[in-house]
């Protein structure tokens, strides 16, 4: 429940060593390195040069890799469905990945597919020609003349073309009227294939009708023969290319079953690559590779372990420079780390500041489980999440974070007796004594008792959230700060509170109008020293305003409201859905049960899953917007230790 202490290092290696080194380093995952503009050492030396030319040729065959493998995907038999999209790396043991690391042959499957893949677009690209050419010929398919003859009159003129069915009669009156004649030969959709003949001095006029009425010439040029017989070379083209095609893609099926060693191998440059990278921006001498970074001081001695079985490198600990930007990591208990996920949506803090996970994870849950209120809808999210986490690679946080929030959801659940809405009530009355045994409140027949519940909640969470800030400045020896940004506050808003229960006679009168004078101290202690710099006339101004912000932290209480408001609507929406299935029931033959039953599941699913995504962001909202500006700035830089990253295999320890 910290921020994770970091200590500046320099490792310096011989340049051939240094490779192994980063290797080592990248195994094992503890250690940020810099480049050459963020080290230290370069701006206490600028005359250090990079350590390495760019790996061109790493990144030239991870694009050939990255080539093949989308290319062998469109013919592998891959699983598809949940399972993919939960699981979609290949488990595999480090056995199988030494040997595809090692296996050379693997190399020339990357040409293969690459000849293969280029075989294929061309062999598609003559299919879709010729289709195209057969498309275009269909509509002259009776015309038994040869097409080369078509232009080969010599006092007149043969064209060939498509005219719209629409205006082939007036054409065909108005052709006849200059002499010409027009013959229908096929048809393509909406439009005629024509023939039109006319004498050689008409021509001009002949043209110029026909572009009146939208005619698209059509050249049969090189073509000879009938288009009878063009159709069946063409057909035979096709025949071929389709065979060839298929001869190409059983050839890339055979491939694909080499697709998980391509993407293993891929796997590996990756990571060889951002190796070589972090080489290449390295500080540098011509004998030395100079790797300036961070570890955490928890793993310093691994790091000194993993540096002293190098004999040509050495590691020692650097001074921190005034100002220097340290990277942050924070560090939580197995119970509290799920909610790692809401802080790291939110941004690292900085290196001073204090780690928000563990205040936040219970108002979190709890906040979550009001918004729904209902056991049923929580037992239900329990039972996807266990789901998830069986069938799920990689990082599990937010499945462990809603299974948590869940099972303080049956609990809230069963305290404001929420059982898919009021289904005990409707359908299995019989368990109506145990559900009384269990509630606390029925938001629906107490609806101030939620109202003052949100309300409390919220409040509640303000004063923590400026109790860390008091308590850290306290820690940093930051006193005034202490005093008259938090401490103030807690004083005056406590004392307000007071105040309005003794008006409201919850207090005796006495200690509400002790607490109402009280609060005029820490009014004037923020109205004086909120702001502790500049001319006392600026001071004051911004006191006043510092003092009148009092209203704003009314209305972050307020914002609490959204809690009441979305556990009633849930109840409400489950209770309607109820409702529509019960009415349903008297629908006779057996068929009411069936839309009952489909109602309840469909309702029901429908209400868990839109309330409960309204519930993580109004609960992630309240924790951003009313909790966490009260003690946390935010803005820190995430610690990135090199490390192995792996896109598509999941190695199995």
């Amino acid at each position: 429940m910290a921020i994770s202490k970091m200590a500046k290092v320099m490792i310096v290696s011989h340049r051939t060593q240094a490779s192994q080194l980063l290797e080592a380093l990248q195994r094992d995952g503890i250690c940020q390195i810099l480049n050459a503009e963020q080290a230290m050492v370069s701006k206490d030396w600028p005359d250090l040069a990079a350590a390495a030319e760019r790996p061109k040729e790493t990144e030239e065959l991870l694009n050939r890799l990255a080539k093949s493998i989308a290319f062998l995907k469109n013919y592998a038999e891959v699983p598809g469905g949940l399972a993919s999209i939960l699981s979609p790396r290949t488990v595999i043991d480090e056995q199988v990945y030494n040997q595809a690391v090692s296996d050379k042959s693997i190399i020339e499957i990357i040409d293969r597919c690459r000849q293969c893949e280029a075989t294929i677009e061309k062999l598609e690209a003559e299919r879709e020609s010729i289709i195209g050419v057969l498309e275009w010929l269909e509509p002259w398919a009776s015309l038994q003349t040869p097409v080369e003859e078509l232009g080969q009159l010599q006092q007149a003129t043969c064209l060939a073309g498509l005219l719209g069915a629409r205006q082939f009669e007036q054409a065909e009156r108005d052709l006849s009227e200059l002499g010409a004649a027009i013959q229908q030969v096929g048809q393509a959709n909406n439009k005629y294939a024509c023939l039109i003949v006319c004498l050689n001095v008409n021509m001009v006029d002949v043209q110029k009708l026909l572009r009146s009425v939208d005619f698209e010439q059509v050249s049969f040029e090189p073509m000879t023969g009938t288009v009878a017989e063009l159709i069946k070379q063409n057909k035979e083209k096709l025949n071929e290319a389709e065979n060839q095609l298929k001869a190409e893609t059983d050839k890339a099926a055979a491939l694909s079953k080499n697709l998980l060693k391509l993407e293993i191998l891929y796997d590996h440059y990756s990571n060889l690559l951002s190796r070589d990278r972090t080489k290449a921006v390295a500080p540098a001498t011509e004998q030395t590779v100079i790797l300036e970074g961070w570890v955490r001081q928890k793993d310093y001695s691994r790091l000194e372990k993993i540096v002293s079985r190098f004999k040509a490198s050495s590691l020692s600990r650097m001074e921190l420079a005034e100002d220097e930007e340290i990277p942050v990591e924070i560090e939580n208990r197995s119970f509290i780390r799920p909610f790692e996920v809401v802080t790291r949506l939110y941004g690292m803090p900085q290196h001073f500041e204090v780690d928000p996970t563990a205040f936040l994870a219970p108002f979190f849950a709890l906040f979550f489980a009001l918004c729904l209120t209902d056991a049923g809808y929580g037992l239900v999210i329990i039972a996807l999440m266990i789901f998830f986490i069986k069938k799920m690679q990689g990082d599990k946080k937010l499945m462990w974070m809603l299974g948590i929030c869940s099972a303080v959801t049956v609990v809230a659940g069963a305290l404001t007796g929420g059982w898919f809405g009021d289904a005990v009530q409707q359908f299995v009355p019989v368990l109506k004594p145990l559900r009384a045994k269990m509630i606390w409140f029925d938001p629906l027949e107490k609806p101030m008792y939620f109202f003052y519940l949100s309300l409390a909640l919220g409040y509640f969470q303000i004063l923590i959230g400026l109790t860390i800030a008091f308590v850290h400045n306290l820690k940093r020896k930051e006193y005034t700060a202490a005093i008259c940004d938090q401490l103030t506050w807690l004083v005056m808003l406590n004392s307000i509170v007071v105040f309005a229960a003794g008006k409201a006679g919850v207090v005796p009168t006495e200690v509400g109008r002790f607490a109402g004078y009280l609060a005029l101290i820490p009014a004037g202690t923020i109205m004086l020293f909120s702001r502790r710099e500049g001319s006392w006339g600026g001071r004051l101004g911004m006191g006043f305003y510092n003092l009148f912000s009092a209203i704003f932290y009314m209305g972050d209480v307020l914002s609490y409201l959204r809690l009441m408001a979305l556990g009633m609507v849930t109840a409400g929406l489950a209770m309607a859905i109820n409702v529509i299935a019960k009415i349903t029931l008297d629908i006779p033959y057996g068929v009411g049960v069936v839309i009952a039953i489909v109602v309840l599941i469909g309702g029901h699913s429908f209400n868990i899953a839109i309330n409960a995504l309204g519930a993580f962001v109004h609960t992630l909202r309240l924790q951003y917007v009313e909790f966490f500006p009260k003690f946390l700035v935010g803005g820190g830089t995430l610690f990135e230790p090199l490390s192995k990253q792996y896109k598509h295999i999941y190695i199995k320890k």
